[in-house]
């Protein structure tokens, strides 16, 4: 494989997922090959969905997975307060299972260039741009997170200035829900010179409510990893919104468009999955391009769609 699409997920997530991926085959393509990282071992519906579908592959191999969490651990463990804060609030296993995304980079991987997206996306137009630029950058991604620092980097620390410069810290952050990057970025060599800035100091610079988001931008960041932004380097008439907070986007055909363009992706950042569950239940919430959401869901099974009364 060469070109394809990785994403976390467990049966916690399940309808969102197949929401996800229903959006890939219809608007990126039947044939590109998608992995689901596993999130934990709550996978029975996941396994399921998987054997359905003959372009997607679960990568459960814990030779691939465990030297991520193991490094996601040791970088933690150097910041002042995430694991003792995580331990008291019961996150901890959540937290660093968010770290298995980073499998991605992992040289075992199946996938040489790769778009990482959430479950909770969908995906509404090709991505071709996106692995196009990757002949030139090392990362690409395509989002406005870069307007909110504080999502990323604990802007309170006085040595963040010192490690980063301002302008970079405005033009380069990005939202880890989707990004498109390279295997074999980070060797072990790179993540223990990573793990070694942090102990000295440098961990006070993360954002540890953000956990993976914070230490993976700072992991391209402190790398000097080259870093293309669409959303940056696009013509201003031809740049989307993607976040389900923009509620402005015209739905047609069962996709959107933000000021006549199509957008590339959705992502319904910040909407508990236990919504989409109760929704996919047949409970009467309402939420952001709902219906949208529900039409991908269930795209090959519409007598189980849930209709308002």
């Amino acid at each position: 494989m060469t070109n394809g699409i990785y994403t976390l997920a467990n049966d916690v997530v399940y309808d969102q997922l197949v929401a996800l991926l229903n959006s890939i085959e219809v608007n990126v393509g039947q044939d590109i090959p998608v992995c689901i990282i596993p999130y934990d071992r709550q996978l029975e519906q996941v396994r399921a969905e998987v054997a359905r579908r003959k372009n997607v592959e679960l990568l459960d191999d814990p030779e691939i997975l465990a030297p991520w969490r193991e490094f996601a651990y040791q970088a933690w463990g150097t910041h002042p307060q995430a694991l003792e804060y995580w331990r008291e609030t019961e996150k901890e296993a959540k937290a660093l299972a968010c770290h298995h995304r980073y499998a991605a980079f992992d040289p075992k991987s199946p996938l040489e260039n790769f778009i990482y997206f959430d479950s909770d996306v969908l995906v509404l137009n090709s991505v071709d741009l996106m692995f196009e630029q990757l002949n030139s950058y090392d990362f690409v991604v395509y989002d406005f997170q870069h307007r909110h620092p504080r999502h990323v980097y604990n802007l309170e620390s006085p040595r963040l200035l010192e490690i980063f410069p301002e302008s970079q810290i405005h033009s380069e952050i990005f939202c880890s829900g989707c990004f498109a990057a390279k295997r074999e970025l980070f060797p072990k060599p790179q993540r223990d010179w990573l793990v070694e800035q942090l102990a000295v100091g440098e961990a006070e610079i993360l954002y540890f409510h953000a956990h993976d988001q914070s230490l993976l931008n700072y992991m391209r960041m402190r790398s000097a990893l080259p870093i293309c932004n669409l959303a940056l380097q696009l013509p201003e008439e031809k740049i989307t919104g993607n976040c389900v907070t923009s509620v402005h986007f015209k739905p047609k055909n069962h996709l959107l468009y933000d000021k006549g363009v199509r957008l590339t992706y959705l992502h319904y950042i910040g909407l508990s999955s236990q919504l989409f569950t109760r929704v996919c239940a047949g409970e009467e919430l309402d939420f952001p391009y709902r219906d949208i959401f529900l039409h991908y869901r269930y795209l090959y099974e519409p007598e189980k769609r849930p209709y308002s009364s």
